[in-house]
């Protein structure tokens, strides 16, 4: 037996596919190996870069500057509408409450954009996050803001 038919009698194509996805996968392996390369290259010629990915000192001040840094608000009449709106949705909630819980009752409640509209508002630090991994409203912020 020759040719064709011997491939089939003794399960030759199953064997070629797993040999195929084998040197397949091993190519991508190695491609990603290769592209992630100069960061590990990065971290050996500075180390310090290195002690800090280990510490929890660097998120600590991240999350201190990112609460520090919030940007003046400059809204049209309907994003202060709709910021209104986001108020009385925080109001139906606890005092620490989460942004998903916050989103859904957005989007069930038709507000436009509530995704840029809820960004803007973390960015201004209306919305600000507590250190149990929840959400806070800034009344005080709130207020003088509009």
């Amino acid at each position: 037996m020759y040719g064709l038919e011997a491939i089939n009698a003794n399960n030759g194509w199953a064997i070629s596919v797993v040999g195929i996805t084998i040197v397949f996968s091993g190519l991508v392996m190695l491609s990603l190996v290769i592209s992630q390369l100069h960061k590990l290259i990065a971290l050996y010629e500075h180390p310090e870069k290195l002690k800090k990915i280990f510490t929890r000192a660097g998120t600590k001040e991240k999350a201190a500057q990112s609460q520090e840094e919030t940007i003046p608000l400059d809204l049209t009449p309907g994003q202060k509408e709709i910021f209104r709106q986001f108020a009385l949705l925080v109001r139906t909630m606890e005092d620490h409450f989460s942004l998903s819980r916050l989103l859904f009752l957005a989007q069930i409640s038709g507000l436009k954009d509530p995704h840029s509209n809820l960004n803007l508002l973390l960015k201004s630090g209306i919305i600000f996050a507590d250190k149990k991994g929840l959400f806070c409203w800034n009344q005080d912020l709130f207020d003088q803001s509009l």
